[in-house]
């Protein structure tokens, strides 16, 4: 029914409301919404973002008129993707919450006839609450069955539509039968708009921990070529200053007439270890040193000498071996 002459000049406004407005514009396909789940998803996002729905004819006549007073405004990249049953969201809240607001309404639904399957349709394995005497309509859909306690029972799971194919009038009632809802619908982003940039929606997943792990990912190999190829960069340029200091550390603490601040800790480390080793406080107060000092004073355990099995013990007849012979 078309809109009378009220409704235009009623809709002319708030798309040119909307459009000086808003600047950022989810574009959405919205094949198999109904009116009531709709209605849900309007009144899910009041007060964050609008969906605005029409004749693409009408949208474009509005927006041209719109570009016209506006000239060289961002939502002039707007006109190519009004094609198709599309909607769009208009909103200036945050773009990932938003996404997620349009993502959540989705009801399940039937598996119509000649509907396109958008997943993978599968018949779990089970009772199915069937007579024994439909058991030709399994058969039909080559699905092994068992009768168990005066009911249908099928024995394996089976894949019933692959997605992308066609659902046929055997699937559909097959679905239908044992009450199986295989498919939900709701608004699918086609891609968002921002303030004159049209990317995906998967763009939207990049957080700032992702940013982060690029970045130091990136800057990481940068240093490596810069200290490859000798080239100073500011990604490089820390890690040329450390190596800089292990040379001169490492030629200082072969003088004994030069140093540096610096590399004093080092040659001094290098000249008495043992005076760098701390002994770990206890929690008994001052006795913590005592077991230390105990360990330290005690004198080394007395190396126990190898003692041939012939000499000064037991000879080979089980006589005592003091070198002498023994009585035969």
């Amino acid at each position: 029914m078309p809109l009378s002459k009220q409704k235009k000049s009623e809709y002319f406004i708030k798309l040119n409301r909307m459009l000086s407005t808003y600047t950022k514009v989810f574009v959405v396909t919205v094949d198999n919404v109904g009116s009531q789940q709709m209605n849900m998803t309007r009144k899910s996002m009041r007060g964050t973002a609008e969906i605005l729905m029409g004749k693409n004819t009408l949208i474009r006549k509005v927006l041209k008129d719109f570009l016209e007073s506006n000239p060289g405004h961002f939502f002039e990249k707007l006109q190519p993707l009004i094609a198709g049953n599309v909607g769009f969201v208009f909103t200036n809240a945050d773009l990932p919450k938003v996404r997620d607001l349009i993502l959540a309404n989705r009801v399940p639904a039937p598996a119509r006839v000649g509907a396109v399957s958008p997943v993978d349709v599968a018949v779990p394995a089970g009772p199915t609450g069937c007579d024994p005497g439909q058991t030709s309509f399994f058969q039909v859909l080559q699905i092994p069955t068992k009768i168990v306690k005066g009911q249908i029972e099928i024995t394996n799971m089976v894949n019933l539509v692959k997605k992308g194919d066609k659902v046929g009038s055997s699937e559909a009632a097959l679905l239908q039968k044992l009450n199986i809802r295989p498919f939900s619908y709701g608004l699918i982003i086609d891609c968002v708009f921002d303030t004159g940039s049209i990317f995906p929606v998967d763009v939207l997943d990049i957080d700032q921990a992702f940013l982060i792990e690029k970045f130091s990912f990136t800057l990481s190999r940068v240093a490596a070529i810069s200290l490859q190829i000798g080239y100073p960069t500011q990604a490089s340029l820390p890690h040329s200053i450390g190596n800089a200091f292990k040379s001169l550390v490492a030629v200082t603490v072969n003088l004994d007439t030069y140093s540096f601040p610096k590399a004093d800790p080092f040659k001094a480390f290098l000249a008495d270890p043992s005076a760098f080793i701390s002994v770990a406080p206890s929690g008994g107060g001052g006795g913590g040193a005592a077991p230390v000092a105990a360990a330290a004073a005690a004198p080394p355990a007395p190396k126990e000498e190898e003692v041939d099995a012939l000499d000064g013990g037991m000879d080979m007849f089980g006589g005592g071996g003091g070198g002498g012979g023994g009585d035969y």
